[in-house]
């Protein structure tokens, strides 16, 4: 039987969960029976089901389960959380063949679903386009492994590199990148858990940073503002999205009656290791992914601090000659692409 094809329809699965599945990772499940598709699913929304069970579910002739094989992107839950272990329903439902894309890290399955699979008869076969699974679930191992969200830093660069004109009198913002980046970057906030901005940004160009043009979640919005300058009025507090405002102005100096409902103030002291300080601020606050697309001087404290895990440039078709410069970023590029005129540079911090 082609492990792979299976496996390539688990991931295409994978991907409709991504930004609705989190805290878990999204995953994609397959139903085989005699080289055929029975049953496919992927992980519901949180506290829904995952994807074993949809795939499970799915099948209308559940005989033929007992002479199936069940193909996942990640190895099946063993533990109790919102919702029963799936190797437990993978046992009940007597499904004799399990192929697996990749062990799950966290510590309370990290090999215990293979073993409980094992344990009860089933043929299990592990590492089927791994790499690839490894990259889908790539939030998610980040969180398990290194106990911060996954960074994705973002900005548009001249052809000259520059990030923004020393002045914006004209037109606020200055768009370099085209409509049809700009409406990837939208299908990108719908996908990540959070994004970060800092106070000169606001204060510039004023961003929603919603989901505007594509379909999704809007994304919960960080934004660092040391000494509170963000007027109130700024799109960004307008209470339609969660926004967690990181500050070093301590509680007491704060003016209470200018804070607002699903407005969340966390003080953290700016004048050393900020990026560590953010991070472990997501953390508390249980986010997932995190898209940093603040202005350079943001940008470049998250790449100094060496905490960073992907960065996406686009690289406008226009020359400003003077102006604010890019930040200044070493990684491996593992993709380029023409987006019209445009020209996208993906980094991975190797």
């Amino acid at each position: 039987m082609n492990h792979e094809k299976y496996i390539k329809r688990c991931l295409e699965l994978a991907e409709k969960g991504i930004g609705t599945a989190r805290p878990n990772p999204s995953v994609g499940a397959v139903v085989v029976y005699q080289d055929r598709i029975i049953g496919e699913g992927y992980t519901s929304d949180y506290g829904g089901n995952h994807a074993e069970v949809n795939a499970i579910h799915a099948v209308k002739n559940k005989e033929q389960l007992k002479e199936a094989t069940i193909y996942v992107t990640l190895e099946p839950c063993s533990h109790y959380g919102k919702t029963p272990p799936c190797a437990d329903l993978i046992v009940r439902s007597q499904i004799p063949n399990v192929v697996i894309g990749c062990i799950d890290t966290n510590s309370l399955v990290a090999g215990k679903g293979v073993e409980r699979l094992r344990k009860a008869g089933c043929s299990v076969t592990v590492g089927v386009l791994e790499k690839e699974c490894k990259e889908q679930h790539k939030r998610f191992f980040t969180v398990q492994n290194k106990k911060r969200p996954y960074i994705i830093l973002k900005w548009a660069e001249t052809n000259d590199g520059f990030v923004a004109p020393i002045t914006k009198d004209e037109q606020k913002p200055v768009w370099i990148s085209n409509q049809y980046s700009q409406q990837l970057v939208h299908k990108w906030r719908s996908e990540e858990h959070a994004i970060l901005i800092g106070t000169n940004t606001v204060i510039a160009d004023n961003p929603s940073l919603t989901v505007r043009s594509w379909t999704g979640r809007n994304p919960i919005r960080i934004v660092l503002d040391k000494n509170l300058r963000i007027s109130q009025e700024a799109n960004v507090f307008d209470v339609n999205v969660k926004t967690i405002l990181v500050t070093e102005t301590r509680e007491e100096e704060r003016q209470i009656s200018k804070e607002k409902e699903n407005v969340i103030y966390e003080e953290i002291d700016f004048k050393t290791n900020i990026a560590q300080q953010v991070c472990e601020v997501l953390q508390k606050h249980h986010i997932q992914s995190v898209i940093v697309e603040g202005g350079t001087k943001t940008l470049q404290t998250f790449i100094d601090a060496e905490l960073w895990d992907e960065a996406r440039v686009f690289v406008g078709n226009i020359e400003f000659r003077n102006g604010v410069k890019g930040p200044e970023i070493k990684g491996k590029i593992i993709n380029k692409e023409n987006i019209d005129n445009d020209v996208l540079k993906i980094y991975l911090n190797d």
